[in-house]
């Protein structure tokens, strides 16, 4: 009892700290804005500090049932939070948008953009099933959002829009038109990233900023009456990427870019030869765009035409790219177009090989079969001479060690032509101890480890059981 009135008579050290401190130790709460309001409970000092507190609102619906109530529960705790001095973000979630919610989504964005003033807002319909709320002319209007993601959404501003703040846009699953585009583009002067993501009715994107470097585009499905190409120009972009499953676009002014991951899938609504050689074409005009790049990601799509072009005779163009990872199945017949590639890029310093466990498209199946693929691959002199290669690494692998889908031909191919090999990592689920016998054996014609010392101080084998990924 002694010890308590000692206690309560010096008072509550924690709430006689400064403003400042007590501020930050709210702030580290950040993951959850409501903890920062219980502790108003705490005393009377703590009673109105969390409204100074930058905190962010994330608004999820559970599911697709209730979500009238979840909007009202929502609308209700948004009242609440207008006493708050800063919003950082806002998120907003429902599994499908209903025209019946138009005035509750409506004071959900006003909320954001004008009361809150968030730098941060993202709006979301899980379903792509129509209708979709269109974003109210308002919204258009905001100098202060730095970053906007909006998901099954309509945009159709009336009038200008102003966003002179926006850094980061993406959207997502909606129908645009080239001047639509275009205007939005003009009303982000700061824009830094973009993104496009299952966006439909466009034809042309031109991109004359000099401030936006990054593009992103994932599942591109061209809906023009004359199945005309998407023409990107952009001069300035300098980080690419094309995801998905996308239809045919031309790249045709990139020449800023530096980095590019080319990870898409791709084919024509035709039949199976005139499909394969349109593929084909197209893989050669992308390689073409890029082989500036000093860093290339490539899909598996993509190695498997290069095996197809390597077995009609097509070099892909030299290049200057310094890092080059590939998403490949890692079996033989990928070998054809990885080594035929690896030509082309003489001043490669990394290579990152990562094992891609799905369904293969076995477009060379239509060519040659697997024991042609290999044996071209046995006795085709690829005159590959690797000499600033420093470093390879091969991740997630998970196949066999034996037989014709063996990962080990492609290592051994690579030990003899990495002159200057520093650094040889397999993150793989196997026996890494039996993996190192083997490797062992080829020192000898290895040029970089005809000393087993140097092999051993430079080459090192990791073996994984679980889902981890070495990079």
């Amino acid at each position: 009892m002694e010890m308590e009135r000692k206690v309560m008579a010096r008072g509550d050290r924690l709430s006689d700290l400064p403003d400042s401190i007590l501020l930050h130790i709210l702030s580290m709460l950040w993951w959850d804005s409501k903890e920062v309001v219980r502790t108003s409970v705490l005393s009377q000092r703590w009673r109105f500090l969390w409204k100074s507190v930058p905190v962010s609102l994330d608004f999820e619906s559970p599911n697709s049932y209730g979500e009238k109530d979840f909007i009202a529960s929502t609308n209700r705790e948004l009242y609440y939070w207008r006493s708050c001095q800063k919003i950082r973000s806002f998120r907003g979630s429902l599994f499908r948008y209903d025209n019946s919610y138009v005035k509750d989504i409506d004071l959900w964005v006003h909320f954001a953009t004008k009361v809150a003033n968030v730098e941060e807002f993202t709006l979301l319909f899980v379903s792509d099933n129509h209708p979709k709320y269109e974003l109210p002319n308002f919204a258009y209007k905001n100098t202060l959002l730095r970053s906007l993601i909006l998901i099954n959404c309509e945009l159709k501003p009336s009038g200008s829009v102003n966003w002179s703040s926006l850094e980061f846009l993406s959207i997502a699953s909606l129908n645009l038109t080239d001047n639509m585009l275009e205007k939005i583009l003009s009303g982000c002067p700061n824009l830094e990233h973009l993104e496009l993501d299952c966006v439909l009715g466009i034809s042309r994107l031109e991109i004359s900023s000099v401030k936006l470097t990054y593009l992103s585009l994932k599942d591109y499905q061209n809906k023009n009456p004359d199945f005309s190409p998407l023409e990107i120009l952009a001069p300035h972009i300098k980080y690419f990427e094309l995801l998905g499953f996308c239809d045919e676009i031309r790249l045709r002014n990139v020449a800023s870019l530096v980095s590019s991951i080319l990870c898409s899938s791709f084919g024509y609504i035709v039949d199976e030869e005139r499909n394969s050689e349109a593929e084909n074409g197209y893989l050669k005009e992308l390689l073409h765009s890029v082989a500036h790049v000093e860093d290339l990601e490539l899909g598996p799509w993509g190695i498997e035409c290069l095996s197809i072009l390597e077995l009609k005779g097509w070099q892909s163009p030299p290049s200057s790219r310094k890092y080059l990872k590939l998403d490949t199945a890692l079996e033989q017949s990928d070998f054809l177009g990885i080594c035929s590639f690896l030509q082309s890029s003489p001043d490669l310093e990394t290579l990152v090989i990562e094992w891609y466990n799905k369904k293969r498209r076995d477009m060379l199946s239509r060519y040659t079969n697997e024991d042609e693929h290999i044996k071209r691959f046995k006795t085709h002199n690829y005159n590959c001479s690797l000499l600033h290669l420093k470093t390879i690494k091969i991740i997630d692998y998970d196949g066999p060690l034996s037989g014709n889908k063996s990962v080990l031909p492609l290592v051994e191919y690579l030990l003899k032509n990495a002159t200057t090999l520093e650094k040889f990592v397999i993150a793989a689920k196997f026996d890494g101890v039996m993996c190192l016998r083997i490797m062992l054996k080829w020192h000898r014609s290895s040029k970089a480890f005809q000393d087993p010392l140097r092999m051993l101080s430079c080459l090192f084998v990791l073996t994984i059981f679980d889902s981890y990924y070495l990079y």
